[in-house]
């Protein structure tokens, strides 16, 4: 689905989601570190800066606060889609972007 992703379209990958993979990996897996930093050299995406402050009460309610920097890179990024397999986004009641897990996104591009 990745690579499908990078050669059919415009990848958008916030500030906030490449901080949290690489705390992640230095606190998870230290020894795979170089090997997140060699993905992210190799494939072409956009970043969107991750506003420094956002204020809950203009964003749409999402069940884990934590994960409202990610919804709000992508409203502000205006993206047409937000993948993601992170329980805390189903449910989000929003237009714009549209949100699929991996496997709903697999199965609306097996159905074109």
């Amino acid at each position: 689905m990745f690579s499908y992703l990078l050669e059919s379209h415009e990848v958008v990958i916030c500030s906030f989601s490449i901080e949290e993979a690489r705390s992640v990996f230095d606190r998870k897996f230290p020894e795979k570190l170089e090997s997140l930093k060699q993905l992210l050299d190799s494939i072409e995406f956009t970043k969107f800066e991750t506003p420094a402050q956002i204020d809950p009460a203009s964003y749409p309610k999402i069940r884990d606060i934590k994960d409202l920097p990610i919804l709000v890179s992508a409203i502000q990024s205006d993206v047409d889609i937000l993948i993601s397999g992170d329980k805390d986004f189903e449910n989000i009641e929003i237009k714009k972007p549209l949100i699929f897990t991996p496997g709903e996104y697999l199965t609306l591009m097996g159905s074109e």
